[in-house]
Order: C-alpha cells, then sequence, then structure tokens
C-alpha cells in the first residue's frame, strides 16, 4: 500500500515538472531563445477595385429608394485593424419622402473582395480630406 502511494506521488511529481517544460509563448517573461516565434501576420490582400465592386453593388452602400446621383470614391486604404480594406463613398440622395438629403458620406469596410460593412460618417472623419473620383 505504502509503496503504491510512494509511485503515485512520484508520477504525479514528475508529470508537473514535465507540464512546466511547455515552450514559454512570445511575451513570456523569458529569454529570448527559450521564447517561441511570434506568428507572422497574415498576407496584405491586393486592393480591391472599388468603382467595379460599387458599379455592382451600390445598393450594398445607398439603397435603392434613396436614389443615389453624383456616387464619388476615394482611394481604397489598408485597413488598420485587419487584413481589409476601407474607402469613403459619397452621394446625393434622397429620403423615402422624396426630399433630397443632399451629399451622404460613408466608410465602406472591404474584405476579400466583398463589402462587408458602411458607417455612415460624422464630424471629424478622414473621409472629409480623401480625394473623391466619380463612378
Amino acid at each position: 500500500m505504502r509503496r503504491n502511494v510512494v509511485h503515485i506521488a512520484l508520477m504525479a511529481g514528475s508529470v508537473l515538472m514535465l507540464a512546466g517544460c511547455g515552450i514559454a509563448d512570445s511575451r513570456s517573461p523569458v529569454p529570448e531563445f527559450m521564447r517561441a516565434k511570434a506568428p507572422e501576420p497574415p498576407p496584405l490582400e491586393a486592393p480591391p477595385d472599388v468603382k467595379m465592386l460599387l458599379h455592382e453593388k451600390l445598393d450594398s452602400v445607398f439603397t435603392a429608394a434613396s436614389h443615389p446621383t453624383h456616387v464619388q470614391v476615394s482611394p481604397p486604404r489598408h485597413d488598420l485593424r485587419g487584413p481589409g480594406w476601407t474607402a469613403c463613398v459619397k452621394a446625393e440622395v434622397t429620403s423615402v419622402t422624396g426630399k433630397p438629403l443632399g451629399m451622404q458620406t460613408y466608410r465602406i469596410m472591404i474584405a476579400e473582395g466583398v463589402i462587408q460593412d458602411r458607417q455612415r460618417i460624422e464630424g471629424e472623419d478622414t473621409c472629409a480630406i480623401e480625394s473623391y473620383e466619380p463612378v
């Protein structure tokens, strides 16, 4: 009985010691040679053709009922928060009742060649200083 308890205690101690022998991650406070290498960032995809995307899928930015006219787009910029791209789109739109709303500007997020999201810009935004080209 005592012999079994001693064997179990030795095996448990060995398992605990071996569990600590794993490779430390890239941010751990151990010497450089003991750290795992930091993962490579994902490759940057090619800049999308925003004009073509908007020509094909303008309804993903503006509703058809708003009758967007004078659509303009900025050059795509790499999104600093991920592997995708962002661009600014503006157009003259009308409300559902037919009243003109004026020029509305949206920031679109593009990933894998598809418009993933759009957000209306307000106040101080970099879209205000972008250069635009007609679609």
